[in-house]
């Protein structure tokens, strides 16, 4: 294996190599995020065109499936490996699914082509992720950190604009185009300047474990996807998908103890930190996703906002977590300490969840906003903090799945926050309706408990303030879960143990046994 260096740098002060790399790190990151953002916006005209209405959700859910279940097989790989090749294969399969569906002729296509699109994206998640932890020292990471988290912010803001200005004006596939010019200057940047130390592991592959993992997440996301839309929580199906995905995930564990290679070597979740950080990031996912699903549901249903611009409505949860996660990295950087951080991010996540549960159809749009503020200072707080203390809490071989373990924890609590929140909203909304429509508000929603713009419209005006009632009605439900759920966030970084980040220089003690080793030169 080649020696590494050591970077002897101040915070301010990396080799213009390593920014170059950094500036594709966050092309790389803007590719994942923003990918389902744009999407979201130009299905309507995709489906327009290609038919399949009855299928349209796997278009979403198979480039989720795919990028849960690969995410941490690509964790692996880099560990295995080495991380530049992994990284660039990464972003070469995304781009191939990307190409491919842009030209897909039929639902069936586009299906495909989207899980293909979504296997490239779960190693570019991980793998941006990964980098940063090999290339910058501990102490200096949270400033990095932080700009990938303000990276996602902007997707999720700009996506929806970004696929309604490329749909209008190019056609739906250049949703899909759009990713190429932009993926191949990362592969460039990437290629050209990232140098880390090669590795080749004589380990081999542990398929099994793969196997195992991949049928158990599948099973987990199938069933939040599944549950109580395309099939009751009780049926048939959805109890073998939960005996499938049980049965999988206690034989994956069990396998681990065996394997020569594992997967996910269970010894990371021996510290402390890294579990706790694994559990604050599932309930941050959990919530995040969640928020960004309901907020403007509401503000489109009870407040009379335009859907056109659905992204502007989150700017102040979304714009609040862009500026505190670049003001915690950049402290985390300056001091070194970050356990102020979690804590803080976990209360202000649960009050504001909770402010959000107390809106009703007279609160108005500034009031709103500034509670979406608050659960954004909150998340925040938590975003990449959680993926920097569990960088800190491995040794650097296990980077990789340290990586995409808390990224796969997180994209999990994003499935569940969906699927309970939603489950709870539907249930909500359906019992308001019948309560306050009578006959013609349960015929209303028996289908959705959403309804579009143009379907407001259409409701008589008795029947529409019912359901402005019901939407109501079913955020506060959803959110005062949310606030619960958020409460065991706040109690898990309590116990936190704060372990002082080093610089670049070999030193550290106790979990942080990670920052005794040498960090790679990108030049």
């Amino acid at each position: 294996m080649a020696d590494t260096q050591t970077v002897e740098t101040k915070p301010d002060e990396q080799p213009r190599s390593v920014r170059v790399v950094l500036l594709a790190l966050m092309i790389a990151m803007m590719l994942a995020m923003l990918d389902n953002m744009i999407i979201g916006t130009a299905m309507p005209t995709i489906v327009g065109d290609l038919g399949g209405l009855e299928h349209l959700a796997w278009v979403v859910t198979a480039y989720t499936l795919a990028t849960a279940a690969s995410t941490p097989i690509w964790g692996k790989l880099g560990d295995m490996y080495g991380r530049k090749n992994v990284f660039m294969t990464s972003i070469v399969l995304f781009l191939i699914g990307s190409a491919l569906s842009g030209m897909a002729q039929n639902m069936g296509e586009l299906i495909g082509f989207r899980a293909v699109q979504g296997l490239g994206a779960g190693g570019l998640m991980v793998g941006v992720m990964a980098i940063i932890g090999d290339l910058i020292p501990p102490r200096e990471r949270g400033k990095y950190q932080g700009m990938m988290a303000a990276v996602m912010a902007l997707a999720m803001i700009g996506g929806p604009l970004v696929g309604g200005t490329i749909t209008d004006n190019w056609g739906w596939r250049w949703s899909f185009y759009i990713n190429l010019p932009l993926g191949a200057v990362a592969l460039a940047l990437v290629g050209a300047v990232l140098h880390l130390p090669k590795k080749r592991s004589q380990a081999r592959i542990d398929y099994l474990g793969a196997a195992l993992l991949t049928v158990g997440i599948t099973s987990i996301v199938l069933v939040t996807t599944w549950g109580g839309t395309e099939y009751a929580w009780t049926s048939t199906r959805i109890m073998e998908l939960i005996a499938l995905g049980v049965a999988s995930l206690v034989g994956f564990v069990f396998w681990q103890t065996k394997a020569v290679e594992p997967i996910v070597p269970l010894h990371i979740f021996r510290s402390r930190n890294f579990t706790l950080m694994s559990l604050i990031g599932f309930i941050t996912g959990f919530v995040m996703f969640g928020a960004t699903l309901f907020l403007p549901l509401y503000q489109q249903s009870v407040q009379g906002a335009s859907a056109t611009n659905s992204g502007l409505l989150l700017l102040p949860m979304l714009g609040a977590m862009l500026v505190t996660s670049m003001v915690a990295g950049r402290v985390t950087t300056n001091t070194g300490r970050y356990y102020v951080f979690p804590v803080v991010g976990g209360a202000l996540m649960v009050v504001g969840l909770y402010l959000l549960s107390t809106m009703d159809t007279g609160t108005s749009r500034v009031t709103s906003g500034l509670f979406m503020a608050v659960v954004g200072l909150g998340m925040g707080c938590l975003m990449q903090i959680t993926m920097l203390v569990a960088q800190n809490s491995v040794e650097m071989k296990d980077m990789g799945v340290a990586s995409s373990s808390t990224t796969l924890f997180r994209t999990l609590g994003s499935s569940f926050g969906v699927a309970i929140m939603g489950a709870l909203f539907n249930n909500r909304v359906q019992d308001v309706m019948a309560e306050r429509g009578g006959a013609l508000g349960s015929k209303v929603t028996e289908q959705s408990a959403q309804l579009d713009a143009k379907g407001l419209e259409k409701l008589p005006e008795a029947v529409r303030e019912a359901y402005q009632h019901a939407v109501s009605a079913g955020t506060h439900s959803a959110f005062l879960l949310g606030a619960v759920v958020a409460v065991a966030a706040l109690v898990a970084a309590v116990f936190v143990k704060e372990v002082p980040l080093k610089g670049a220089g070999p030193a550290a003690s106790g979990e942080n046994a990670e920052a005794k080793a040498p960090v790679a030169e990108a030049v």
